[in-house]
This record gives C-alpha cells, sequence and structure tokens, in this order.
C-alpha cells in the first residue's frame, strides 16, 4: 500500500488547484512540513508555482497545524480582506495536519472550504473519515472544479475559458 492514498494523481490535482488560485488573484500560502527531514515541495509543483503570477509565501513548520506556526498565521491575517476570510486547505495527511489545521481555523472563525480531491492521506478510510470530521466541525468539503465555477459565477466571466480548461478530461474521485 502506498502511504499517501491518491499519491499519483495529488499532484496533478493541486497543480490545478494553484492555476485556478492565479486566475482569479487569490494569495497562496504554502507550508512545508519540516523540509530538512522531510523535503522541501516536490519540484513538479514548486515549478507550477515559480510560474504563477500570484505570489507565493512559503513557509516552514514543526507543528502538525498550520496555525501552530506563528509566520501562517501573520500571513493570514496580513491577507484578511474582510472579517469573513474563507481559506480554501489543500494538502496531505488528511487524518493528522489538514484536520488540525482546518479545525484550529474554524475556532478562528474562518471560512473552510476543503478541496476534496487536493486532501490525502494514508489510505482511504483515513482520508475519508478526516473530510468527515471536517464537514461535521463546519468545515464545507467540495471539489476543485465546484470551487472554480463558484467562483466564475457564469459564462461571461473572463475567466471561464481558462477554468474550462483546468477541468477538461479531469474525472473526481
Amino acid at each position: 500500500m502506498d502511504l499517501v492514498y491518491r499519491h499519483e494523481t495529488l499532484v496533478d490535482d493541486v497543480a490545478r488547484a494553484f492555476r485556478l488560485a492565479d486566475l482569479f488573484a487569490v494569495p497562496i500560502v504554502v507550508t512545508e512540513q519540516y523540509p530538512k527531514g522531510l523535503g522541501p515541495t516536490v519540484p513538479a509543483l514548486q515549478d507550477v508555482l515559480d510560474d504563477l503570477e500570484t505570489p507565493v509565501r512559503t513557509i516552514e513548520k514543526t507543528t502538525f497545524s498550520c496555525c501552530g506556526e506563528p509566520a501562517f498565521l501573520a500571513a493570514l491575517d496580513e491577507l484578511r480582506g474582510s472579517p469573513e476570510r474563507q481559506v480554501i486547505v489543500i494538502g496531505i495527511e488528511a487524518q493528522i495536519c489538514v484536520v488540525q489545521t482546518v479545525l484550529e481555523l474554524l475556532d478562528r472563525g474562518d471560512s473552510v472550504l476543503v478541496c476534496s480531491e487536493a486532501v490525502t492521506g494514508r489510505g482511504p478510510e483515513a482520508r475519508h473519515w478526516a473530510l468527515e470530521r471536517m464537514r461535521q466541525a463546519g468545515a464545507q468539503v467540495l471539489s476543485l472544479e465546484s470551487i472554480a465555477f463558484e467562483w466564475t459565477r457564469s459564462k461571461n466571466h473572463e475567466a471561464f475559458k481558462s477554468v474550462s480548461g483546468l477541468f477538461k478530461g479531469v474525472e473526481l474521485p
């Protein structure tokens, strides 16, 4: 069994999420869990991040929840555009880092969207129950495609063709 469930599609799904954020100029904050020991962001994703027009902040962390890292909270607070900030969460280890981050963001009063296909974990069951726990706690768990078309709202949106192109031939899990 692979240590990361759906690892074969995760990089593509996360890259698509980054490209979507870039289309809408949505700020991106990337965290790396103990990069000295576990390694930095995988090269394929770093290449995507390097090509974006939207500024990207990369923050190292050793806590499981991103909220345990003061630099992460400072970045979110700096980016807060309104009291009703929406945070979209993607990442690995749904049953550890992702769930702890989501629960703490909810406790802070953020509106949290969890991008289902860009969240994974140690296996399908661990991923399932982590997503369920986040949903029950108040996070919205939905597909990146749903997020994309909520942002687009109409075929008349200037980004509609680019957004559609991100999802051509993509099957949801």
